[in-house]
């Protein structure tokens, strides 16, 4: 499978003042390929190793959409399980770089995300978010399942939200759901007032002492040891189910609309 990369995408870096800020942007509404999703990985994981940070502020461009899940260019490409495992993998390598850095990760979610996106609100150490932020995790209706990001998700909604967010696969939940259910800490009315907070936010932790952030980043994620063969378990699973008949048809249909 050849990887696809659409014109204008990337993965940039920016340190200020101790804050490492990661930005990615695709024209494709923020939806990651596996060369970026590659990158956002050894982003995260090579700052995590530098002393001259505290903290690592992960966000997208634009105002709308904060990322519409894994390319669905190369979903269509995939032909064998090898190459099927490897494209899930993607936001696997990240979930597990955020949760194995030494720093904290904060995001801003300013608009709408599906699918892997939901997945990497997850996975951050903390999220804000505007009121236009509604989720959805829309696997199912295309015959594949939301397994590799299920343990983050579960994680911080817990398995009765789970349900509700991923078998109801069309349905959009609020901003406000997303909130009360755990997935977001905070939500700001507009975007000026989420980079307010969230501004406010990164220098009082900054303020802290990066060890001791480093040892609360290593308590919040305790239980989570066996996540590097678990994800890459699920990883198989929705490689396997992304080549069968159904899987075909139900993409074949969304492409069509």
């Amino acid at each position: 499978m050849n990887k696809i990369v659409d014109m204008g995408a990337y993965v940039k870096t920016t340190i200020k003042d101790k804050v490492a800020e990661i930005e990615f942007f695709s024209p494709a509404s923020n939806s990651l390929a596996s060369e970026q999703l590659d990158q956002l990985s050894n982003a995260i994981k090579g700052l995590g190793e530098n002393d001259g940070i505290s903290v690592i502020h992960l966000k997208s461009a634009g105002t709308n959409v904060f990322c519409a899940g894994a390319s669905f260019d190369e979903l269509l490409a995939i032909d064998n399980l090898e190459n099927g495992t490897k494209f899930f993998m993607g936001f696997a390598n990240v979930i597990n770089a955020i949760r194995t850095c030494g720093k904290i990760v904060v995001t801003s979610v300013q608009g709408k995300t599906v699918g892997g996106g939901v997945g990497i609100a997850a996975a951050s150490d903390y999220v804000f978010a505007t009121e236009t932020a509604s989720i959805k995790l829309s696997e199912l209706s295309i015959g594949i399942g939301p397994f590799v990001i299920e343990p983050a998700v579960t994680r911080k909604i817990g398995l009765t939200n789970m349900a509700k967010l991923s078998l109801n696969a069309t349905t959009w939940r609020t901003a406000k759901w997303a909130h009360q259910a755990g997935l977001y800490h905070e939500v700001e009315t507009t975007l000026s007032e989420l980079n307010y907070s969230l501004d406010k936010f990164l220098k009082q932790l900054v303020s802290y002492s990066p060890q001791a952030l480093s040892a609360m980043k290593k308590t919040m994620w305790k239980g989570t040891e066996d996540w590097a063969s678990l994800l890459k378990e699920r990883a198989g699973v929705s490689g396997e189910l992304v080549l069968s008949e159904e899987t075909n048809k139900a993409l074949t249909q969304f492409k069509s609309k």
